[in-house]
């Protein structure tokens, strides 16, 4: 019997609303979702074949075990439960909680877990979490807390109604990241009134699009940033007012921007000086403009002074806070935390004193912190819904370190290439086998979030993560098997009381004991969840138990913007606002707007004690000044590596015949390098850096500037065990290869030479 179910997208942060028929256990025909409060019906190719994601040979279905020969064998739940846990434990007890670390947590879309799974870090006393948001975007969380006194205070672009629109280290109609992405570019290249300008070495789908297209020198953003900036100033064109009423510091970075040799700079990002001078008026002068940014500038030489710049053009501008430019954000579910380099209290890495940033360490540094030889080194990895072994830098620096740990657990729904490193392999439930929600929920000034139901049973004995976790702290002696009083009350309470009686003996109880006081997520799961309903619930499948940790997160957000909440059409006292807010997440299978708010507010969201912007950051006003005496690097070929394509999504895909083009995942190359090379269009070829080398497929492109060549991400699985299908692309980079603050990949920057097989 075919049924329509409503879900989300799991393959890029836009999570779009999906209308599914599904048909023996299958996932047929995907349409999108025209309830979706945010995609409202939009969909790209990907989505539509999402079976593949659901169903291929390295699914998971039994928890399993490595024996000293290196194969695996199945064990129950109860057997590799209550010997990792045995196994934690005396590693804790041992050596301390730093000898633990976390990995991951979610990949696109997968964020509920999460609320369970950080809780192994409290139960080991470790606060040591690396993630790949970690080797892509703490360069630019660092920089929320300079500019705006907290790391988790993200800002987002108006792309739909800005009159001038700057996408920097960005294609936007392969990546998405802003909403409706192809509708979105097709409207702005359609308006004659409007402006986009692409900056980027490669003449992308999107700079095909634009008005503009700087095409610059590879890694050369910083330096043509900085001379935008410093054309804005010199000619009068920032917004005084603005930086008066909403800033401070403004004075030195005025004199650092009138000290940038503008000719200069922009003759190493090798683009016409007319052009830039163009971009830069014409930004200043639009009625609203704002900037888009990826990992094209995240990821490249400079990362964290390129998220400075970046911020700088749309705040000396006045284009923050206004429809049309940039903003911050409301959240429902907290991806982030925040952490300050400068506080003792904060723990750093036994070898290269790492400090966090938005409680977050970076993937670079985790190889080495394993073979430190210390005693306070890493002895215990868990990984959760991640595969650094491929996605991490250096790619034999893992699968070397890993190998020296004595336990690594991987949590995953496929056998991937780091499980195979595992003593333990535990199966989860896909994305479209459990409740699920997405943390990516980054709009301004509408904000929705989806709760996602499961569409199918859990493959085997796969379990979701709330269950595993919940099983396993138990199993650590962290918390009982069961809390008989806190159920009985969640079951027999009233509706009219909303929870409150539950809520008040929850409290009672953590104040009594308060080491559970750390594995609440847990404990409401076991109870309240238990007791939960929902407008569409039909079957035992679909009991939302792993939602009620949300309970919670609908009251803070009521709590902190009430007149956001009433204003996104949510109705209630101060007492029950909350409550309706969880029932109605619970209760909307295509999500619902959680807050509206004004443009006004967004100085509300600021959390410096002078609700003012800072803009003198000291270490960047250095790097900024360091910029006219650093020297060209020089190489053969500047390989920019993790290109979005068609059909590349990261390491959620493993079977390769959901591609329906670039099987190879091919080696893009400029014509006239490939003759200079003797390759053509199909040749093999072998791509080396100081790290490693690859044979990759030749392609031709002269989209790409000469000198430079680019590699997709989301390729290399060993497919059924078998050999790799595309590049394993990290084993070209190095660990160190890296931004020195933040400790960011330059993956956008990799030195390599290319010879023909």
């Amino acid at each position: 019997m075919t049924q329509v179910e409503q879900t989300a997208c799991i393959l890029c942060s836009r999570n779009c609303g999906l209308r599914v028929e599904t048909s023996g256990g299958r996932i047929g025909t995907v349409r999108g979702d025209d309830a979706h409060p945010v995609s409202k019906g939009y969909l790209c190719q990907k989505a539509a074949r999402l079976t593949y994601y659901q169903d291929h040979a390295d699914r998971l279905e039994h928890p399993l075990r490595r024996q000293p020969d290196g194969t695996f064998v199945r064990v129950s739940w109860e057997t590799a439960l209550s010997e990792i846990a045995a196994r934690l434990n005396a590693i804790r007890d041992a050596h301390g909680g730093r000898a633990f670390a976390f990995y991951g947590g979610g990949g696109q879309g997968n964020h509920l877990g999460g609320a369970y799974s950080r809780q192994l870090g409290k139960a080991m006393k470790s606060r040591f979490v690396y993630s790949a948001l970690a080797q892509e975007k703490t360069g630019d969380f660092w920089l929320n807390g300079r500019l705006f006194g907290d790391q988790r205070c993200h800002t987002t672009e108006d792309v739909e109604h800005a009159e001038f629109v700057m996408f920097i280290g960005t294609n936007p109609f392969q990546a998405h990241g802003i909403p409706n992405a192809r509708d979105t570019l097709r409207d702005l290249k359609k308006n004659p009134a409007r402006t986009m300008v692409v900056i980027d070495p490669r003449k992308t789908e999107t700079a095909r699009q634009a008005d503009v297209h700087l095409q610059l020198r590879p890694s050369t953003d910083a330096f043509l940033m900085a001379a935008i900036l410093a054309i804005i100033v010199r000619e009068g064109l920032h917004d005084r007012a603005f930086l008066r009423e909403r800033c401070t510091g403004f004075p030195a970075l005025e004199a650092a921007l009138r000290a940038v040799p503008v000719e200069d700079f922009v003759r190493i990002a090798d683009v016409p000086l007319a052009d830039v001078e163009r971009v830069a008026r014409g930004f200043a002068t639009a009625k609203s403009a704002c900037v888009r940014a990826d990992l094209g500038i995240q990821q490249s030489l400079h990362s964290t002074l390129n998220s400075y710049l970046e911020k700088l053009l749309f705040l000396v501008t006045g284009n923050f806070g206004k429809r049309g430019g940039n903003s911050f954000h409301s959240h429902f579910l907290p991806i982030l935390g925040h952490t300050d380099e400068r506080s003792d209290r904060h723990v750093r890495t036994a070898r290269h004193r790492m400090f966090p940033i938005s409680g977050l360490y970076p993937p670079n540094i985790l190889p080495s912190e394993i073979e430190h030889e210390g005693a306070d080194r890493l002895r215990a990895m868990w990984v959760d819904s991640a595969n650094p072994v491929m996605s991490g830098a250096d790619t034999e620096a893992y699968e070397r370190a890993f190998g020296k740990l004595e336990l690594l657990v991987v949590v995953d729904v496929a056998m991937t290439e780091t499980a195979r490193l595992a003593h333990y392999v535990l199966p989860a439930a896909s994305q479209f086998e459990k409740w699920e929600c997405t943390g990516f929920n980054l709009e301004f000034p509408d904000n929705a979030f989806q709760l996602r139901h499961p569409l199918f049973p859990p493959r085997g004995e796969a379990l979701p993560e709330p269950e595993i976790y919940t099983r396993l702290l138990a199993a650590m002696g962290a918390i009982p098997d069961a809390f008989p009083l806190l159920e009985r009350i969640a079951r027999q309470e009233p509706a009219f009381t909303r929870h409150a009686g539950f809520l008040a003996a929850l409290g009672a109880t953590l104040t009594a004991r308060p080491r559970w006081a750390p594995f609440a997520a847990s404990i409401v799961y076991r109870t309240l969840g238990r007791a939960l309903t929902t407008a569409r619930a039909k079957d035992g499948r679909v009991s939302p138990a792993a939602a009620a940790p949300l309970l919670a997160l609908a009251l803070g957000v009521a709590s902190r913007d009430a007149r956001a909440v009433r204003a996104a059409g949510h109705q209630g006292n101060r007492f029950t606002l909350g409550v309706n807010l969880f029932q109605a997440i619970l209760d909307r299978p295509e999500g619902t707007l959680f807050t509206r708010h004004e443009y006004d507010d967004t100085w509300s969201f600021l959390r410096h004690a002078d609700r003012r912007i800072h803009l003198d950051v000291p270490e960047m006003l250095t790097a900024l000044h360091a910029l006219v005496d650093e020297p060209l690097p020089t190489h053969d070929f500047v390989l920019l590596a993790g290109e979005r394509r068609s059909y590349n999504a990261n390491q959620i895909y493993r079977d390769p015949q959901w591609r329906r083009v670039d099987r190879d995942g091919a080696m893009r190359m400029h014509p006239d390098d490939a003759r200079a090379h003797g390759l053509t269009d199909g040749s093999r070829a072998i791509c080396a850096s100081e790290r490693g080398e690859l044979e990759v497929t030749i392609e031709l492109d002269d989209a790409l500037r000469t000198g430079m060549v680019t590699l997709p991400h989301g390729y290399g699985m060993r497919y059924q065990g078998g050999p790799p299908n595309g590049p394993q692309l990290n084993r070209l980079t190095a660990s160190e290869h890296c931004d020195p603050l933040a400790r960011t990949p330059f993956h956008k920057f990799v030195p390599v030479s290319i010879r023909a097989v």
